[in-house]
């Protein structure tokens, strides 16, 4: 995503989303733990470093690298089904380097690092699963903490996944670099959930998100989209609900379950078609920083409508629509995306 505007100016540098200046997060427990990284490195025997798939590039944190490098290590792209659906096969690489390593240690330790909220905890109980299965502990394994925040793991944690061979995993809190020069990178990290929303600003991350998806043209593809989705989920609300109410044991639960999935369907659908909406009946030139802000206001206003948020004050209600938004892009419900301009990689991922 580096090189969206033909003018050469990136997203990030645009005024209406760098003016709330550089995005850095790095409390107390952020700090301590890149310490306890650092200091338990040295014993590491293989290194898993994970990154969201939507931004290889940016989740990578470019304080680590250089002690990364020097150790084993696969870097994971988790979240790929958010950026390109293959979890499965990024399970089976760590099973294989697993083995790899298992096959000249008797006794393995495993570090996953990472930044925040990029599913460090919730890889190391998928590794879990696989090891209880092909190297049996003699106890039950615990399970990492997950969460959909960042922050969750605060400290390190260690667990016994197998026991013959031993196999023991440290589950790390995500950690960024103290200091995140570049507003672009700071903005996709906040934009995937690895920084705090309270520390970007909602509706700043929003516009910056709008003008993605706008100087991607993105939502006038999503006009064929939303015509053969109508016709598909005609078909298949009638037929979620029918299957609900023919259930031969009644359940209050499966019933509300298949009514918030068509609304949210419904919902999303809404969201898509008010964007597309808006963009094909722009004239101005996206190009043009001030036509493009423009256009992402009358985006937040319709939205507004869309997600039936009352006209009370504007400040307020654009919150509330940008956190919609967020939460709809974060689920992976408006498509798959990957942020980074890959174009700059200088070498492939393992």
């Amino acid at each position: 995503m580096g090189r969206l505007s033909t003018l050469g100016k990136r997203v990030g540098d645009m005024s209406f989303v760098a003016g709330g200046g550089v995005i850095n997060w790095f409390p107390g427990h952020m700090a301590a733990g890149a310490r306890a990284i650092r200091d338990r490195l040295k014993l590491t025997d293989l290194v898993i470093e994970v990154r969201d798939a939507r931004i290889p590039l940016s989740s990578a944190n470019e304080d680590l690298q250089h002690l990364l490098v020097r150790k084993r290590r696969i870097v994971a792209l988790n979240k790929k089904d958010l950026a390109n659906p293959n979890v499965m096969h990024l399970l089976s690489l760590v099973e294989l380097k697993l083995r790899e390593v298992i096959s000249r240690e008797p006794t393995l330790l495993v570090m996953v690092v990472g930044v925040p909220n990029v599913g460090k905890s919730a890889l190391i109980n998928s590794i879990s699963q696989i090891a209880s299965t092909r190297f049996p502990a003699q106890e039950k394994s615990k399970r990492a903490t997950v969460g959909p925040f960042p922050g969750v793991t605060q400290d390190i944690a260690g667990f016994k996944i197998a026991n013959q061979p031993s196999i023991y995993v440290l589950d790390t809190p995500g950690v960024l670099a103290p200091s995140i020069p570049d507003i672009e990178t700071g903005l996709k990290l906040a934009l995937t959930g690895a920084v705090k929303d309270s520390v970007a600003g909602e509706v700043r991350l929003a516009h910056y998100l709008l003008a993605v998806l706008n100087l991607r043209r993105t939502p006038l593809h999503w006009d064929r989209l939303l015509k053969e989705r109508a016709i598909e989920s005609a078909n298949e609300t009638v037929r979620t609900v029918e299957n609900v109410l023919k259930d031969s044991i009644p359940n209050r639960r499966n019933r509300k379950n298949a009514y918030e999935a068509v609304y949210i369907e419904d919902l999303v659908k809404s969201v898509q078609k008010t964007l597309y909406i808006t963009l094909s009946e722009f004239e101005g030139n996206l190009e043009e920083e001030n036509e493009l802000e423009s256009l992402i206001h009358k985006q937040l206003i319709a939205l507004q409508k869309t997600f039936r948020i009352p006209h009370f004050d504007s400040d307020e209600a654009f919150i509330k629509v940008s956190k919609k938004l967020l939460i709809l892009f974060r689920a992976g419900k408006l498509g798959t995306f990957i942020l980074d301009d890959l174009s700059d990689a200088s070498k492939p991922f393992s």
